[in-house]
């Protein structure tokens, strides 16, 4: 059994920078998308980065983790692995947030105007506590994850994972390609559970996307930790990618200049299909190319989950900053993504270092030596964790 997967290690970290870059573009969107800081005209060509992200990224990392769980499973007991998920996902989505997500909260609230709708002389202990439950930010995404986590122990007991991977071991190629691309349905019919928003629980239901992400970890578990999925998507990788970006141009034509994270637009078969196409073309396209690591391809698996969590601080308050400038518009978009980057490496190295704080936020308990294949410690194991723990 291969013992690490580097084009998912790979795969992964892009994605994440992916991220990055479409947090600088979302906060200066002038779609109607809820949040961010605003743009700079009624309509920019730039947010077109943003409507091609948007559809699949985050269903690539839920694919993504679903298979990294089944490779974890593989090297830990029952109780390690709920042990380490409680570590590496819960502790950083709540006591993270006390410790260092309420800033993020805070700017957030800033962005917004809502310090000025605030009443006179409110306590700071009350501002705190607000900007707390206000800063939870990309933070969703593991907090989805590890509910999903436990669910997935359940489940396990009722779908042997091994009879799955020996039943796509049996199935022909045609066989392979039907059960893929009849994914895509249940891709589309998950999607209908986005509701069109009427109050503020509606629109949490509508980000966290609960039934939809775990079936989607669930395929990510049960069907891609599969080496010989991973061998068919290579194989037909660069069809899969002219395929998703011509939808991605099609997508685009359709529906830019709308809110691309409304039901309209994530409940339309387009929608489906382009994410679906994308999120096969993708893997495929790295585990042909990019299957191999680096110095710096492991620096960023070992940073991306420290990065993941900490970016959107930086990049709330670098881009909240540059448009109070009177700086041209490339400059800000230019320099936004420069901080962005850089402050957040700056700030995981800072914060990884200070032995609580880093607790708290990655749910990393010590420092380590550098090891040659690196098992991902400092959090990023839990959404890529592709070999054991030495």
């Amino acid at each position: 059994m291969k013992q690490r997967y580097y084009f998912i290690d790979n795969l992964r970290w892009v994605t994440v920078v992916l991220v990055l870059i479409y947090h600088v573009f979302y906060n200066f969107n002038a779609q109607g998308v809820f949040g961010g800081i605003g743009g700079f005209a009624g309509e920019q060509w730039q947010d077109v980065l943003c409507t091609v992200l948007y559809p699949w990224f985050m269903t690539l990392m839920f694919v993504l983790a679903g298979a990294s769980s089944r490779y974890a499973l593989r090297h830990r007991t029952v109780r390690e692995f709920r042990r380490e998920r409680t570590r590496k996902l819960l502790v950083p989505s709540t006591l993270g947030l006390l410790v260092f997500g309420w800033v993020l909260g805070w700017l957030n609230i800033t962005a917004g105007g809502g310090w000025e709708h605030m009443p006179a002389g409110m306590p700071f202990v009350a501002k705190y506590l607000i900007a707390v439950v206000s800063g939870t930010g990309p933070l969703w995404f593991i907090q989805d994850l590890y509910v999903f986590s436990l669910l997935l122990l359940a489940v396990c007991k009722l779908i042997d994972a091994d009879k799955v991977e020996a039943w796509l071991g049996w199935l022909s190629e045609q066989g392979l390609s039907l059960v893929l691309f009849t994914l895509w349905p249940l891709l589309w019919a998950l999607a209908q559970t986005q509701i069109d928003e009427v109050g503020t629980f509606d629109g949490l239901i509508n980000l966290y996307r609960p039934i939809y992400y775990f079936v989607v970890f669930l395929v990510g578990y049960y069907i891609f930790s599969s080496e010989r999925i991973h061998a068919y998507l290579a194989r037909y990788s660069t069809v899969l990618c002219i395929a998703a970006t011509a939808m991605g141009i099609v997508f685009c034509v359709m529906f830019y200049g709308t809110d691309y994270t409304s039901p309209a637009v994530l409940q339309s078969v387009w929608c489906s299909l382009y994410c679906w196409v994308a999120v096969l073309a993708l893997i495929g396209l790295f585990k042909r190319r990019y299957d191999c690591a680096t110095r710096f391809s492991q620096y960023m698996t070992r940073s991306s989950y420290g990065l993941y969590i900490v970016h959107m601080t930086i990049c709330t308050a670098s881009c909240l900053w540059l448009k109070s400038t009177t700086l041209p518009v490339w400059s800000i978009y230019v320099l936004a993504l420069v901080a962005t980057f850089a402050g957040s490496i700056v700030l995981w190295e800072v914060l990884r270092r200070i032995p609580l704080v880093r607790w708290c936020m990655f749910g990393i308990r010590r420092r380590r030596k550098t090891h040659p294949n690196p098992p991902c410690e400092g959090g990023n194991s839990v959404i890529t964790e592709v070999g054991p723990v030495p």
